[in-house]
């Protein structure tokens, strides 16, 4: 049945679901419990996809006049309190004229990178930036937050690692494995070197259980990594479908000519490999955006499933624009995801950033169940989604690079609540 994704305005919030063509098909279905994020349970739609609104006021401005900037990715705590990176690499003069000196403009000047903000949206504290410790990324790329709360950033220049800070951006632990700082263009692709990380470190997991970090090598190499996450030493690693390194080859993935269908399959993974998330049930869940698919594996590398997502979309080669890029738009589809955090993570929440939407799928067969979003710059809809995560409410964070610099609050519609009619 086709499907087509209609916004409805509900007490000046716009609610997403997915319906089928012709109408809503019956009244929201309950999902089940979702802890704190209101009465009743959290309603779904005729397909079977949790129903969302944004908060349109969420977060608060920040003071300072600072900026928000590309939001690259986020990070949730154990007290539901939000951390962003809040990348200004790419500021313009006309978001920054208010710190230059004299000012220039009313607004607005580029503030600190790290910005926390609690669950009402109010700024908590913020951190961090180039001159803020020698072995600061030189592009930030992936956050994370562990039990205590402290913050690891990553980035992606040659000479950049993963670096540990206490909540309040003090230096604790640098995991090493740099290698030289040398012209981006200059790096070879190696996948069976594990002492070093030429092209920086792109996305990470922290496994606090196991003691483990997760890197998806996959910006310019083709693997998941995993390394101990006290003493930064090697332990295994495996490539596309469970491939052992040794098999992966040091040659650039082929492009090939999109004609509306999806991309040709193959055994290695196909770059950029855009994170690695663990569910609770021990499953590691890849973002493999050249391939528009999600690859699913076991902690040791075994291979279980693939999911696909909005596959026919173009996924790499000719005519893939990247960031800025003024006549190609951009390629692949899979960013970023999120678990859901109900017992079960029962959906994978996708950030889709060349189709502009979250696509909601099964997490047990990798059904696509329904979406939100849609390219724009209005409260709801979105431009370049990068970020997303899930808070212990079941509320979800959204983040947009290139010009949409924005992060954005989708919270649960709830049955009994009037939210839905």
């Amino acid at each position: 049945m086709t499907s087509i994704s209609i916004r409805a305005t509900v007490a000046g919030l716009g609610v997403f679901c997915v319906l089928s063509v012709g109408g809503c098909g019956g009244s929201p279905q309950p999902v089940g419990e979702q802890a704190g994020a209101g009465s009743g349970t959290q309603a779904v739609d005729a397909q079977g996809a949790p129903i969302y609104k944004v908060d349109p006021f969420w977060p608060k401005p920040m003071p300072n006049k600072w900026s928000m900037q590309q939001i690259v990715d986020i990070a949730v705590d154990k007290n539901d309190h939000v951390w962003i990176i809040n990348r200004p690499v790419d500021a313009r003069p006309d978001e920054t004229g208010a710190g230059m000196n004299p000012p220039r403009q009313e607004c607005c000047a580029v503030g600190p990178v790290i910005v926390e903000f609690d669950p009402e949206g109010n700024m908590v504290q913020a951190w961090g930036g180039p001159d803020y410790h020698p072995g600061w990324p030189g592009r930030l790329q992936t956050m994370g937050v562990d039990r205590d709360r402290n913050i690891y950033v990553s980035g992606t220049t040659p000479g950049d690692s993963i670096i540990k800070f206490s909540p309040d951006g003090k230096f604790l632990w640098d995991f090493g494995h740099r290698a030289p700082k040398v012209a981006a263009n200059t790096v070879k692709m190696n996948n069976q070197q594990t002492d070093i990380f030429p092209p920086g470190i792109g996305a990470f997991e922290l496994d606090e259980d196991a003691r483990e970090i997760y890197i998806t090598d996959g910006f310019l190499n083709k693997r998941v990594l995993v390394y101990d996450m006290d003493t930064a030493a090697f332990k295994r690693g495996w490539g596309g479908h469970g491939m052992p390194l040794g098999e992966i080859t040091n040659e650039p993935t082929p492009s090939y000519k999109w004609t509306g269908g999806p991309p040709p399959d193959q055994a290695d993974f196909a770059p950029a490999l855009h994170c690695v998330h663990k569910s609770r049930d021990g499953f590691l869940y890849v973002c493999e955006r050249g391939m528009n698919r999600v690859q699913v594996f076991t902690t040791d590398g075994k291979w279980v499933k693939d999911f696909q997502v909005a596959p026919n979309t173009p996924a790499r080669g000719e005519g893939c624009g990247g960031i800025w890029h003024m006549t190609s738009p951009p390629c692949g589809t899979v960013y970023n995801l999120a678990l859901s955090r109900d017992p079960e993570q029962k959906y994978v929440f996708v950030a889709d950033g060349t189709n502009n939407r979250v696509w909601i799928l099964d997490r047990q067969d990798g059904r696509t169940l329904g979406s939100f979003g849609g390219n724009g710059r209005y409260a709801g809809q979105l431009h370049w989604i990068d970020a997303i995560k899930v808070d212990s409410k079941g509320n979800i964070y959204t983040g947009e690079v290139e010009d949409g610099k924005r992060v954005q609050k989708f919270v649960p519609v709830m049955t009994g609540t009037n939210q839905t009619n």
